[in-house]
């Protein structure tokens, strides 16, 4: 008689995405923390909220009103202070598009390219007169029908050239027009948040190639699937596998 329950595959692997392997079941920790991240996401992305200004006359605000200041002190502040934490990867997953630009830095927030240019043309933005300058104040509608105005520190000597050339190269498909700043989500469907895509974010599955459609099929029914689940991975509980473990088995 067989005694106790067998442990067939590790539970890290069942948490995996069905496509990975797993049987798509969600880490609680991770799960909170995707949820978390989805109200600094709304703080952004949101205009005039109730909730928002709320959180706003309470902590403050920074980055040209797209983060709410981190909270301080020990009581009434617990909350927000588990949400502040998921700041990071959220903002990593975000990016801006240019309306009006007064809300956006030029150097330092990502909008052009999916990426920032104090990263990219790093030698430039160390040369930058004003590299906290918004892409509204880089933009001057005097030229024509408007151009960028880039200031810097100094002239440029000759093998600098390439460099503006390369930036001017990158900036030709981006001007500033009359709409408010918005923010997007990075991959995500029409450009907006959703708490499955952020758990997959933060849960970095694994790059395992799986037959899973193969396996998880409509037409069959879920006992017959579950079973070429476990055949896969090799975890059937065979005869064999069962006297490995060291399972004492009646004579047959």
């Amino acid at each position: 008689m067989i005694v106790g329950k067998a442990h067939l595959i590790k539970w890290e692997a069942i948490c995996e995405d069905k496509s990975k392997g797993g049987l798509g079941l969600r880490k609680l920790v991770l799960l909170n923390k995707a949820l978390l991240g989805k109200w600094i996401w709304r703080f952004a992305y949101n205009k005039d909220d109730l909730w928002k200004q709320v959180i706003t006359a309470k902590y403050g605000q920074e980055g040209h009103g797209w983060r709410a200041k981190r909270a301080y002190g020990a009581i009434g502040v617990g909350v927000w202070k588990e949400i502040w934490k998921e700041t990071d990867w959220c903002w990593d997953n975000m990016r801006f598009i240019v309306g009006k630009g007064s809300k956006i830095n030029f150097w330092t927030d990502v909008w052009c390219k999916g990426t920032r240019l104090s990263q990219n043309f790093l030698h430039l933005y160390a040369m930058a007169s004003h590299r906290n300058a918004t892409v509204e104040e880089m933009w001057d509608q005097n030229f024509g029908q408007g151009g960028w105005n880039l200031r810097f520190l100094r002239d440029f000597n000759d093998w600098e050239m390439d460099m503006i050339g390369n930036l001017l190269h990158v900036l030709r498909d981006y001007k500033p027009f009359m709409e408010e700043d918005s923010v997007c989500w990075k991959g995500g469907r029409n450009g907006k948040f959703r708490v499955k895509e952020a758990y997959r974010l933060v849960a970095r599955p694994n790059d395992i190639g799986f037959p899973s459609r193969c396996i998880w099929v409509d037409s069959l029914p879920t006992k017959v699937a579950f079973y070429a689940w476990e055949a896969t991975w090799g975890r059937v509980l065979t005869l064999d596998r069962l006297q490995k473990r060291g399972w004492q088995l009646p004579n047959c």
